[in-house]
């Protein structure tokens, strides 16, 4: 006597795994797809090849669960190298390898136009504050005055000057984060965004500290001599730029005890 087939049920899971027509099969059985899986593994590839590259002492514990290669042992083995490698990330790896991968320094700085515009953007400031500070309209008593105390040109030349010194701050601020980011690998593309969007919030809060808040933070309507007061506040301006993030936490925490009292 022949022995009875197998019942479906007991064929449905091998079968599902093999078929790439049901979607739905595959989700029930797989619960997660092939192209997830072959994510997992080059992600694994990238980091341990990071982590030897850079001598760093790989966590043992992923060896047998990269032998084993099954969904569970994949994602417990990512999770274990992306603490080894951290702050890297794959993501950030593979930016990194894109850009000093071929070519000479030139073909480097090419290949990431985020390093180039920064250094075009803090020469312009640079330019721009070389250029006011020469003006006559820009001295230690027109700047003692505030936005308040001048108008028409000289306010115009005034406000440049300050711009300009907030610009070198915030251009200061970046430069330096992107040159830190290259070097832990934790830069990503998204970043060329985030780091341009932060130039003018940048010169606003310089301006912001150097011509509204100088009253307070360094006393008085002149600060004593004129000297000291021109040197305040374009310190006031250079910090604002260098740190607009802190000046709009400070805002913003103002503005919630402002709320917290209507309410």
């Amino acid at each position: 006597m022949t022995k009875p087939n197998p019942s479906p049920k007991s064929t449905s899971i091998p079968e599902a795994v093999q078929s790439s027509n049901s979607d739905s099969d595959d989700t029930a059985t797989q619960g997660i797809s092939q192209e997830g899986i072959n994510n997992l593994s080059t992600d694994i590839n990238i980091m341990l090849s990071f982590a030897s590259r850079n001598g760093i002492i790989i966590n043992t514990d992923i060896i047998p669960l990269i032998q084993d290669s099954s969904v569970d042992e994949l994602i417990l083995a990512h999770n274990l190298l992306s603490k080894n490698i951290a702050p890297a990330t794959p993501k950030s790896i593979v930016y990194i390898n894109k850009i000093y991968e071929g070519g000479g320094k030139k073909a480097r700085y090419t290949k990431l136009p985020l390093l180039r515009n920064l250094v075009l953007i803090a020469m312009f400031f640079l330019i721009l504050f070389v250029t006011t500070k020469m003006s006559p309209q820009v001295n230690s008593i027109s700047l003692s005055k505030g936005v308040f105390g001048f108008e028409g040109f000289s306010l115009v030349i005034n406000i440049l000057y300050f711009s300009s010194v907030a610009g070198l701050g915030v251009s200061f601020y970046l430069l330096k984060d992107v040159i830190v980011a290259l070097k832990e690998v934790t830069l990503v593309p998204e970043d060329s965004i985030s780091y341009m969007s932060q130039i003018l919030p940048g010169v606003m809060a310089g301006i912001i500290m150097s011509q509204f808040l100088a009253g307070y933070l360094i006393g008085g309507e002149s600060g004593g001599e004129s000297g000291v007061f021109l040197l305040n506040t374009t310190i006031l301006a250079l910090v604002g730029g260098f740190s607009s993030d802190a000046l709009f936490s400070t805002l913003q925490g103002i503005i919630k005890k402002i709320k917290a009292v209507i309410n």
